[in-house]
């Protein structure tokens, strides 16, 4: 199955239905069931002690996951997030955080995936999420 959206179109459509995170988010590469998105690290991203703060990954993981659900279902912006666990595993750099997003199982209702967070300059992955997202019924 081949995305139905392409990076360039991804972009611009998230930044039509959220503008409030225009320029927080590139969108790298999309493949069929796979995305991978940047996030763009400001200082208000960080926490006390050098190392952006988990709700900058918890986000980064939800988008990314928005973003390859969408490049397989396309432009459905009331796909929502139905379940989503995250473990943090090692302490980021004050940098971007690339976002590698997979979709397990592309159902009728459900699609089913995970993410994994990087940090360029640390050893393994920052982060790992599991997601679940609703999708919107036809109509």
């Amino acid at each position: 199955m081949q995305p139905l959206m392409t990076e360039t179109e991804l972009a611009v459509y998230l930044d039509e239905v959220f503008p409030e995170m225009e320029g927080k988010f590139v969108i790298e590469e999309v493949a069929s069931m796979f995305a991978r998105v940047r996030r763009k690290v400001t200082p208000e991203d960080l926490r006390p002690g050098g190392t952006v703060s988990g709700p900058t990954m918890f986000g980064l993981a939800d988008c990314a996951f928005y973003a390859v659900t969408l490049a397989m279902i396309g432009r459905q912006a009331l796909a929502v997030t139905t379940s989503c666990s995250i473990n943090f595993m090692r302490k980021p750099e004050p940098r971007d955080l690339v976002c590698e997003a997979r979709i397990l199982k592309l159902g009728r209702a459900l699609v089913v995936g995970d993410c994994t967070i990087f940090s360029p300059g640390v050893s393994g992955p920052v982060a790992h999420a599991t997601l679940t997202y609703s999708i919107p019924p036809a109509g």
